[in-house]
């Protein structure tokens, strides 16, 4: 699933549709098996240059996703009426990381949406979802999706809200603290299409994208993300990728193969024992591809005293 755009008359409801009993209720389980050459194939389509990750130790960050797909998207879908389904888009995603997923495990996976929230140009609906460990049962990691539903009417909000990680404009009285600049290849959604189980045409079909009113096919947006989960691994932890704790992101627009993006990060000190970084990704053509992010990595010396 990218940050798609798409075209087409609005379908508007009246908000009595809506599901909202399933609001804070887990979907069904479902488990998956960690297969060690998909992880590797999912680092190698993101051109993660990890060590940890190409050699399969552990699986990339943002491989968290794969296991959860489809059951984040049927959790936020469940609670909109049937004409808006089809008009979901990524709008943010919130990865909480309590440890590395490691291949050969397997998981159990449960979502639910938790929220809803009627916008001028939308419904916006947060669903969570957690990813265990099935030998050892420990919590392996969390995530926020946010879904906004185009076109459609909902007065209010229900339930409780998406997780905030706003970027705080008064950083940009001094530099960022680094900068990390990385390039798409021509061929990157479809060596990253099959690994992450996203086969959507608007990101492999060129007259499909230029259908929806696109210049051409589009990044998926999950391998947007991961391309800066690892530029800033590589800057902060690269001998030890396990210190990322979270990262949060709001897609603010697609980005294209062989278009170069450029991370800006800031650090913002040390909150609740985690170091913070907030940043933000642009294009070559300087358009917003990532806003309001933020990321949280575990201290390098509380790491070695564990």
């Amino acid at each position: 699933m990218g940050n798609d755009a798409s075209t087409g008359e609005a379908a508007v409801t009246d908000g009595t549709s809506f599901n909202l009993s399933r609001l804070g209720n887990w979907g069904a389980r479902d488990t998956f098996e960690v297969d060690r050459a998909r992880t590797i194939a999912y680092a190698a389509a993101t051109n993660d240059p990890i060590t940890h990750h190409d050699d399969g130790i552990y699986a990339p960050p943002v491989f968290a996703v794969v296991p959860s797909t489809v059951m984040m998207a049927d959790a936020a879908m469940s609670v909109v009426p049937d004409e808006l389904m089809l008009r979901i888009l990524h709008g943010e995603h919130d990865f909480r990381f309590h440890r590395p997923i490691e291949p050969g495990e397997t998981l159990a996976v449960r979502a639910r949406p938790i929220g809803i929230e009627g916008k001028s140009s939308g419904v916006v609906v947060t669903s969570h979802i957690e990813t265990y460990s099935v030998g050892g049962g420990d919590l392996v990691n969390e995530q926020y999706f946010v879904g906004f539903f185009r076109g459609g009417h909902f007065d209010g909000a229900r339930g409780e809200p998406s997780p905030a990680h706003v970027f705080d404009e008064n950083l940009r009285a001094r530099e960022p603290d680094f900068r990390a600049t990385q390039t798409f290849d021509a061929d990157q959604t479809f060596r990253y299409a099959q690994p992450a189980g996203d086969p959507m045409p608007i990101h492999l079909v060129d007259e499909f994208a230029k259908a929806m009113g696109l210049p051409g096919i589009i990044i998926h947006g999950l391998c947007t993300i991961a391309f800066i989960s690892h530029a800033l691994i590589s800057r902060i932890c690269p001998d030890d990728p396990a210190r990322l704790k979270r990262l949060a992101v709001r897609l603010s627009s697609p980005a294209f193969p062989e278009q170069t993006i450029t991370t800006a990060a800031w650090a913002t000190g040390r909150e609740h024992g985690r170091d913070r970084y907030a940043f933000e990704t642009r294009s070559d053509s300087n358009q917003f591809v990532i806003q309001d992010g933020l990321a949280e990595f575990e201290p390098a010396f509380e790491k070695e005293t564990v």
